[in-house]
């Protein structure tokens, strides 16, 4: 922890986690820098604070008593949560705040259709939203990789929102990663590499079952493209490319939406998926439609225009698209290759028209012929084929749901580790999942430190999934002393910091983060059950 003073003002800048294991250090090397000069002001700058249980605001909470002018600032979105459940942002000052990057001069690794990518040095990267008013999107994406990891899509978790001159930005580790785009580009030796793992990280995504209402069904978002061309299409075929996707069934997997190698970065031997605004749920063919936009529908006409995008030329991205294409359906046989692309191109072509024409295609010369060349090409393949759906197989992931384990704070961290993991057919907001861990933390040390005490006994946690409506359940168990933590009296969160009481905020932060939480005591077991809605 780093400590500043300036005249009568300092500064002691919080970092990482803190917890129950590392609070005491925190406040004695608070203290220990104030000294006897007694201060005017006391600043905890949380710009690297990520993470803080009962146990740190109880730090926090003392120091305020000792220093009534603190001030904590810098406090990332979903800290101030913290902060605010608590009350903390009622009794004193707790600032959010974001900082200032700029890009000039950074090179761009990335562009998709909401932002562009850059990085800003060696080991981060920041992607720059195209609407001035980003804060919403960016939650947003946050929230889905949050998710898409849970449920154990390899991806980079923004760590922070920025400024970037009149917009947001969201800043990504990515230490000296390198997308497959520039990859492909640079050393073609690796294409077929490229492939393998390009195919490997889609059949893990297409695996991937996502709890009900937590994404958006592409379906619908393909049946409105297709409404839209009710007007642009002979009626036969217009009726007809309606009537094909509206017969796609309701498919809750994953897709990604905007699948290209731009999105895939290679960092120390592992391939992370970015750029994860677009996820969705639904059919295969939906993500294969934008996959052949991306290498093939886009560049019909202008072949030159496919290197400023992916790095590389047509007759690479045709190599590519084709080769991905065999390996995802496990096959060379030509017929059923082309008739899957084929199915991908009638919902590309659906997608690039209505595109192309909202932007006032229509009106310009050069891209009404990309218009007509579409139109004509969507309206043969209508001809040819009466369903989009194809077969291709598809694992699902089961795991357990109970972990015993030793009642020590040690483990704290492989309880953690353990209902994360369990999390995988959960969609979890970041916010949700900071609850979940704050409540899992306060729950197993309290079990840790007093249930056996002074002896050591085991503890039980179990993990639930609902899906109608979508919740987690989270369960303790252990076979200590009789203890009803729900019985004690809440903390007057109203108070103020000289009269409020230091302990007790623990399980009162628990009942406010969960939705529900009950106690019993069943068969010689201290069984407490939390609750939350996702």
């Amino acid at each position: 922890m780093k400590i500043d003073r300036d005249n009568d003002i300092l500064t002691a800048s919080l970092e990482g986690r803190i917890d129950s294991g590392n609070s005491s250090d925190v406040e004695n090397k608070i203290r220990e820098a104030i000294g006897d000069s007694k201060p005017a002001s006391v600043v905890l700058d949380a710009s690297a604070l990520e993470y803080i249980s009962s146990a740190g605001l109880r730090v926090i909470l003392r120091l305020r008593k000792d220093h009534p002018s603190l001030r904590v600032i810098n406090v990332s979105p979903e800290v101030y949560e913290v902060f605010e459940m608590t009350g903390f942002t009622e009794m004193m000052t707790v600032e959010k705040a974001y900082r200032q990057v700029s890009i000039e001069g950074c090179e761009e690794i990335g562009r998709g259709a909401n932002g562009t990518i850059y990085r800003i040095d060696k080991d981060n990267v920041v992607k720059v939203y195209k609407n001035a008013d980003a804060l919403d999107d960016i939650q947003h994406e946050r929230e889905v990789a949050r998710l898409a990891l849970i449920l154990g899509i390899p991806t980079a978790i923004s760590y922070d929102v920025v400024r970037v001159g009149d917009s947001y930005g969201s800043v990504f580790e990515l230490l000296n990663a390198t997308s497959f785009s520039k990859m492909i580009a640079n050393e073609p030796d690796k294409i077929d590499w490229c492939v393998q793992e390009y195919v490997k990280m889609l059949k893990l995504i297409h695996s991937t079952v996502v709890p009900e209402g937590k994404l958006p069904d592409m379906k619908e978002t393909v049946v409105g493209w297709a409404k839209f061309m009710q007007d642009y299409l002979p009626e036969d075929a217009a009726k007809k490319l309606l009537a094909m996707v509206e017969a796609v069934p309701h498919n809750d997997h994953m897709i990604h939406g905007d699948y290209h190698t731009k999105n895939l970065e290679l960092q120390d031997d592992e391939v992370l998926l970015v750029d994860m605004d677009t996820l969705a749920v639904g059919n295969p063919v939906f993500e294969l439609a934008s996959m052949f936009n991306a290498y093939a529908g886009f560049f019909e006409i202008d072949h030159e225009a496919i290197k400023a995008f992916q790095g590389f030329d047509l007759d690479t991205a045709t190599e590519f698209w084709q080769k991905t294409l065999r390996a995802y359906l496990e096959t060379d046989d030509e017929e059923v290759v082309r008739s899957v692309e084929d199915k991908a191109r009638i919902v590309g072509y659906t997608r690039l028209i209505r595109r192309s024409i909202r932007r006032g295609g229509l009106e310009d010369p050069a891209r009404k012929a990309e218009i007509d060349l579409w139109t004509k090409e969507l309206i043969e393949l209508l001809g040819k084929y009466d369903t989009l759906l194809f077969d291709v197989d598809l694992e699902e992931k089961k795991v357990k749901n109970e972990l015993d384990i030793e009642a020590i704070e040690e483990n704290l961290s492989t309880v953690t580790a353990f209902v994360d993991e369990r999390l995988e057919k959960v969609g979890c907001s970041m916010k949700a999942q900071m609850q979940i861990d704050l409540a899992v933390e306060e729950i197993f040390i309290n079990i840790a430190k007093y249930a056996y005490y002074p002896d050591k006994g085991r503890a039980t946690v179990r993990v639930e999934v609902n899906d109608e409506p979508v919740q987690v359940k989270i369960t303790f168990l252990d076979h200590g002393k009789p203890y009803d933590p729900l019985a004690k009296e809440d903390p007057d969160v109203t108070l103020s910091a000289a009269d409020r009481p230091v302990g007790g905020l623990g399980v009162f932060m628990v009942k406010q983060s969960m939705d529900d939480v009950k106690y019993e005591y069943k068969d010689g077991a201290n069984i407490l059950t939390l609750t939350k809605s996702l």
